[in-house]
């Protein structure tokens, strides 16, 4: 592994187990066992990389092998099915425990938007990408074939539910959302739809 390389993986770890606000420059560097000036060379700024470092740890939970979003029962799902949107749910509702830590960053940096600006930016403009990846996840269509109408509607729609799925897990998982639920719920949404709305 190269410098980059080494300085993204001390970032998340530094960002696991600190947080973004909490870790330092030199943090990293410790971590990373590279020096200070290979932060400014390959990132351009502390917060460049931490931001980076979180979008890798977000990218990592929803592809992790045989655990991952897309796996077990959605690929044999229609696409665009009720199932397969159960399935996706259900397989983000069983990663969540384990990506905890991950999670409760999105929570400090949405807290910290304000006072980090470059950081706001960099996140706002790595949405598209989380918005793209879900969609994808659940049409079955590779990202690189996505129409922008399919990513900025249906990819912002799952990005909404992840969001307030994820914060009812962390808040209190005994009385969170549910696959199944979140699927019926759909499921009677569309039935009450009227044909001419």
């Amino acid at each position: 592994m190269g410098h980059r390389e080494d300085l993204l993986e001390g970032a998340k770890r530094c960002l696991l187990r600190k947080g973004f606000v909490r870790t330092t420059a030199r943090d990293i560097v410790k971590e990373s066992g590279t020096n200070l000036a290979s932060i400014g060379y390959h990132y351009g700024s502390k917060d460049a990389l931490l931001v980076q470092a979180y979008v890798s740890l977000i990218e990592g939970v929803g592809e992790s092998g045989d655990r991952g979003w897309g796996a077990g029962d959605v690929d044999t799902a229609p696409l665009g099915s009720l199932e397969r949107f159960q399935e996706v749910w259900a397989n983000v509702i069983r990663s969540l425990p384990e990506s905890r830590a991950i999670w409760l960053l999105s929570f400090e940096l949405v807290l910290q938007g304000d006072r980090v600006p470059e950081v706001r930016r960099m996140l706002g403009e790595a949405q598209r990408d989380g918005r793209s990846g879900l969609a994808a996840l659940f049409t079955g269509i590779p990202e690189d074939e996505l129409d922008d109408e399919t990513v900025e509607t249906e990819g912002r729609f799952y990005v909404t539910l992840l969001n307030g799925l994820m914060t009812q897990w962390l808040f209190d998982p005994d009385s969170a959302t549910e696959a199944d639920q979140l699927t019926e719920g759909l499921r009677r949404m569309i039935a009450g739809i009227r044909p001419d709305s």
